[in-house]
């Protein structure tokens, strides 16, 4: 065994230039990045705690629960969880893009009889690793639809979308029996998990009803959203409500459904209430990406999502509400998790370093946009857990596969090693935010970037050279400067994401692809996927209190320095 991990590491391993080295003779001029540690813009916030996912049974399953002990293990704040189906009607029984709790169900009198098992399952499970729900209020009980049947669909990668939309999407057929179902829901949490822990959640009513999603109006989705809100403020009157979790507010009809929404809270008639408007705490949508299969490969599209992350930030900059936090909450490449490559060839993305660094690129501009519209940004959820049972690497949108982590959650152990506040990067040959939302990252000059944090002990810089086109390209040679540290010295660990390092895929493609791997062979992937070193950590000066570290980077590789202060 000892033999076959030593062959393994030796296959992963790749050297890197470290420290005040040169790179090597030919090598091109490499990128001056400098980071300054002391111009701070505030604390750098940890909005990328946050991970969502459809199939709520998923949640206590056996890779499931694996699952979400390493993402609350990997962040330093409580890690805000998301789901859809919470209400929805059926055996609790799980499959591709659907769950069910039976939550209600009307006896033959047509009274509501609550059932709350599943649900307690559910929030149990994130309770127990100190995580905290983004409850989302959906979807509508079978019994309480005005358009039940269908209602449990069928859809598998292949089907045609739409078909996942059945009885569980419309309108209820008694808000008041809807409002019922939401006090009680809110009610029965208090009393098992205390108010206290409850108002630490997120109550967001519905996803993206301005498309299939809700089959009903527009103004009757105000109307679930009254009296889903005065049910939780009913029963918790300090709980935090918000929506309208619409998709696509660059589009014309999204930005409409987003700003009549908040028109209707700060003015609109209160369906529940009779009053003027509706309570708010904070403002929901979704931005998603789009890659596309061209001449043979994957290229990716960060525009679409870019600017409808610009357009909702507009939008709520120009509202009644424009300093209430703002919580992006499905922010991703793409829309469809449950889509594999196999029916989609342009999802080949998901399973190597090419997803990772998009979410390192995607992310950082998102904060960028946050700080240019003045918006307090408090959450990027991630729309990626798992699949039970699946094959392995079987091209899902899915941080971990089989309970063995994909390069991308290596991303967020990353970002869950960035303390302290978010300090200035000077790269003058990088591409700009404005050029990214103009022409994205289609050309000859890859985006090559980072973002970097100051906290009280340490610095920490994370760098990426990401590229629309899943082509190979030449490595990078990086310079990174780091001034104003608060000391002569500093102890450097060089984290890194590539074909080579925190890489369960590109370790499970050499052992052959097994669909059944070996015990051995599983603990090899396990241990390939998660956070690697590049090299040993070392010690380097900083004469002045400037560091200078130099490294080669490859093609969608992602770089993680920790600078430690040697007082």
């Amino acid at each position: 065994m000892k033999l076959l991990l030593l062959a393994v590491s030796l296959t992963l391993f790749r050297s890197a230039v470290i420290g005040q080295e040169q790179p090597h003779a030919g090598a091109s001029a490499p990128r001056k990045i400098v980071v300054d540690l002391s111009k701070k813009s505030g604390a750098l916030r940890p909005v990328w705690a946050q991970f969502g996912y459809d199939e709520p049974n998923f949640t206590y399953m056996k890779d499931g629960a694996k699952l979400l002990g390493e993402l609350a293990s990997l962040s330093p704040v409580p890690v805000y969880v998301r789901c859809h189906n919470l209400l929805t009607t059926g055996d609790g029984k799980p499959a591709l893009k659907w769950g069910s709790t039976n939550a209600y169900t009307e006896d033959a009198d047509g009274r509501p009889v609550y059932d709350w098992h599943i649900v307690d399952s559910i929030f149990g499970t994130y309770i127990k690793r100190k995580m905290r729900p983004l409850v989302e209020i959906g979807f509508m009980p079978e019994a309480l639809s005005t358009h039940p049947q269908p209602y449990r669909h069928s859809w598998r990668p292949g089907v045609q979308y739409d078909s996942v939309y059945t009885g569980w999407a419309w309108p209820p057929t008694d808000y008041k029996k809807w409002e019922e179902l939401v006090f009680r829901w809110v009610s029965h949490c208090v009393q098992r998990y205390g108010a206290a822990e409850v108002n630490t959640w997120l109550w967001e009513v519905w996803n993206e009803p301005n498309i299939s999603y809700w089959k009903g109006t527009m103004e009757e989705y105000f109307s679930l959203y009254d009296h889903a809100v005065a049910a939780v403020r009913r029963a918790l009157p300090a709980a935090r409500v918000g929506g309208p979790a619409t998709t696509g507010p660059g589009g014309t009809k999204a930005a409409t459904w987003l700003q009549d929404f908040l028109a209707h809270c700060a003015d609109g008639r209160n369906a529940a209430t009779g009053g003027k408007g509706a309570p708010l705490d904070f403002i929901s949508f979704h931005a998603k990406g789009s890659p596309k299969w061209v001449n043979g490969h994957v290229r990716m599209n960060m525009l679409p999502q870019l600017n409808d992350v610009a357009r909702g930030f507009e939008i709520v900059k120009a509202s009644s509400f424009s300093t209430l936090p703002v919580y992006i909450t499905e922010c991703d490449p793409e829309g469809c998790a449950a889509c594999g490559m196999t029916t989609n060839p342009e999802n080949a993305y998901r399973n190597g370093t090419m997803y990772s660094s998009y979410t390192a690129a995607s992310f950082t501009r998102i904060y960028d946009l946050a700080a240019r519209y003045g918006i307090d940004l408090a959450g990027l959820t991630s729309w990626s857990f798992e699949f039970e049972g699946q094959k392995w690497f079987d091209g899902f949108r899915d941080l971990a596969t089989n309970g063995v982590d994909k390069p991308v959650l290596n991303v967020f152990r990353m970002y869950g090693m960035m303390l302290g506040d978010r300090v200035q990067v000077d790269d003058p040959a990088g591409l700009s935010l404005d050029s990214l939302m103009r022409s994205g990252v289609h050309g000859a000059q890859p985006d090559i970037h980072a973002l970097a944090a100051a906290g009280k002990k340490a610095a920490t810089v994370m760098v990426w050279n990401y590229h629309d086109d899943d082509l190979p390209g030449e490595d990078a040679p990086v310079e990174l400067t780091v001034t104003h540290i608060p000391g002569s010295s500093v102890w450097v660990q060089h984290y890194r994401i590539d074909e080579g390092h925190s890489n369960a895929y590109q370790a499970w493609k050499k052992m052959g692809s097994p669909q059944s791997p070996t015990e051995d062979q599983f603990r090899i992937l396990e241990q390939s996927g998660q956070l690697q070193q590049l090299d040993k950590p070392k010690k380097i000066a900083a004469p002045d209190g400037a560091a200078r570290v130099l490294f080669s980077l490859p093609r969608h590789g992602i770089s993680l320095l920790r600078l430690t202060y040697l007082l």
